[in-house]
């Protein structure tokens, strides 16, 4: 696995590893899906091999397969790694729950009860720190003010102003940025090889530059859901026909991506358009996009009708055509 388009990062480390000085807290501050968590897991692998056995071991970040080190952390049972994340809720295994809490924090301390295994350092990966509890982020703090040592805490993070500043202190920032069109193009034909050049162009386009956040549209064929919805701005429903057909086949169960495709895509559509407005026209824009945001952010968290909520939506976006009159 490379991670594409993240050079900076990858060097930064690499010569605080190289130099001997390695701080013990790491915060991977940037955009949703860019590959932060990818960094702290190919960095804490990359530390944990170089420490045991340093002897055929790639540029950069890289860890061959083959490397003891590689072949435990894959299998899940390298003794001196641990990696924090939302786990699957007890009654609905398919979602993740809503925090990390702070006993998956306290369970961490195992690690430091006794002396490293493979080597003589240890590291912890969080992803992500935004997502810890009050409680569970008051417990990492503990850890970050003292620090055991030769660990290493990599924090996989969204939002670096809503992390407590008493972590933000005593953490060395990197920051990740988007990636450049021929670095997504990279990144996601990487992660999904099997894609056609169609749809690899389209998810590179509707990324952002955030594989990551690009890959969840993976084979929902965006291209066409966007094509929808341009035509709706564009075209306008007069008889409700579009909105109609639109419903129908987003509202069916096996449907349900494709829904969520196009209620994060649809007011993403309504905010490019209002872009290219000025006047009464980007009033009315704003407006429509505000109501447009809250009906598709409240829709799943509210259990509203799929097919309700698709015809409403796609009037919204109906209403931005403006019919022209001719002289």
């Amino acid at each position: 696995m490379k991670l594409f388009g993240q050079d900076t990062a990858i060097d930064a480390f690499r010569d605080a590893m190289d130099s001997g000085k390695l701080h013990h807290a790491w915060l991977l501050a940037g955009p949703r899906g860019v590959g932060k968590a990818l960094f702290a897991d190919m960095a804490a692998r990359r530390m944990l091999a170089q420490a045991a056995r340093p002897e055929g071991l790639g540029e950069g970040l890289s860890v061959p397969d083959i490397h003891p080190t590689a072949q435990l952390i894959d299998a899940g049972s390298h003794p001196d790694l641990r990696r924090l994340a939302r786990l699957p809720r007890d009654r609905k295994p398919e979602e993740l729950a809503r925090n990390i809490t702070v006993d998956q924090v306290r369970g961490i301390q195992s690690l430091f009860a006794t002396t490293p295994s493979m080597s003589d350092w240890r590291a912890v990966v969080i992803d992500a720190i935004d997502d810890l509890e009050r409680p569970a982020a008051n417990a990492l703090l503990k850890n970050l003010e003292e620090p055991p040592s030769n660990c290493v805490f990599l924090l996989v993070c969204h939002n670096p102003g809503r992390v407590l500043p008493t972590i933000r202190s005593r953490c060395r920032m990197l920051r990740f940025s988007r990636l450049s069109p021929d670095a997504m193009t990279s990144a996601i034909a990487q992660a999904a090889p099997d894609l056609d050049a169609d749809e690899r162009t389209a998810l590179v386009r509707i990324g952002n530059g955030a594989p990551g956040q690009a890959l969840h549209y993976a084979g929902l064929d965006i291209a066409a859901l966007d094509a929808t919805i341009g035509s709706l701005i564009a075209e306008g429903d007069a008889g409700n026909r579009a909105r109609a057909a639109l419903a129908q086949s987003l509202g069916l169960k096996n449907a349900q991506p494709r829904y969520e495709a196009f209620l994060d895509r649809a007011p993403s559509a309504i905010a490019a358009h209002a872009r290219t407005l000025e006047g009464r026209a980007l009033q009315k824009a704003v407006s429509v996009w505000e109501e447009a945001r809250a009906l598709a952010g409240g829709a799943q968290r509210l259990s509203l009708d799929p097919q309700t909520t698709v015809f409403a939506l796609a009037g919204l976006l109906a209403s931005l055509h403006e019919p022209r009159h001719d002289a």
